[in-house]
């Protein structure tokens, strides 16, 4: 007994593009994306520094993911590998602010007997984040709450935020030049390498 089964094509009907493509492309830079910045969202860069209380910009990297969550270990390894061709240290205490909260890469940080310290909650949170609660959590707040916690991480603010204020204002270097996720880097560490920080100029 055979069996068998008969079908029939219809000629595929070609494809007509709409007028206009739905979504939006950047023509001049598609390594750049979407991602927020102080003033919304902008097509551009993420721009991240590794700093020590001199001021002095131990890492810089570029990334195209707007958030800054899953970067702390990779800014560590950076900063370290940059340490490496200068010195034969290794930092004791890293501090950063709740965005780069990653519970994971943090016990990684931990684990090579380096000091974490992060702000669980925004400071623009009254209360604490959803489910943020007990564990770690809880031991990190009472970490910071506590007077050598607190000390090393009230550190943190003057020892970044003024070196990116010097590089966007003081300098006006707000925008790349270039284009491309390589050669935007390298104008990233560019700038990062020519950095004084005004507060480190001595006056006569």
């Amino acid at each position: 007994m055979g069996v068998a089964s008969a079908q029939s094509h219809s000629v595929p009907k070609p494809c007509t593009p709409p007028p206009t493509p739905a979504g939006r492309i950047n023509l001049t830079d598609p390594d750049s994306k979407v991602v927020k910045g102080l003033r919304g969202w902008i097509q551009g860069y993420n721009a991240q520094a590794v700093t020590n209380e001199q001021h002095i910009i131990l890492a810089a990297e570029i990334d195209n993911v707007g958030a800054d969550f899953g970067h702390l270990e990779p800014m560590l390894d950076a900063a370290q590998r940059e340490l490496g061709y200068a010195v034969d240290e290794t930092p004791g205490v890293l501090l950063a602010d709740a965005r780069y909260w990653h519970s994971e890469q943090m016990a990684n940080v931990v684990n090579r007997g380096i000091q974490v310290l992060i702000l669980p909650d925004t400071s623009r949170r009254r209360t604490t984040r959803r489910n943020w609660d007990g564990g770690h959590y809880d031991f990190m707040r009472r970490g910071l709450a506590s007077e050598h916690g607190g000390a090393l991480y009230r550190k943190r603010q003057p020892m970044i935020e003024p070196v990116f204020a010097q590089v966007k204002f003081n300098r006006g270097l707000g925008r790349f030049r270039r284009r491309g996720r390589g050669a935007v880097r390298t104008e990233w560490r560019l700038i990062t390498a020519t950095h004084i920080c005004s507060s480190s100029i001595a006056t006569p």
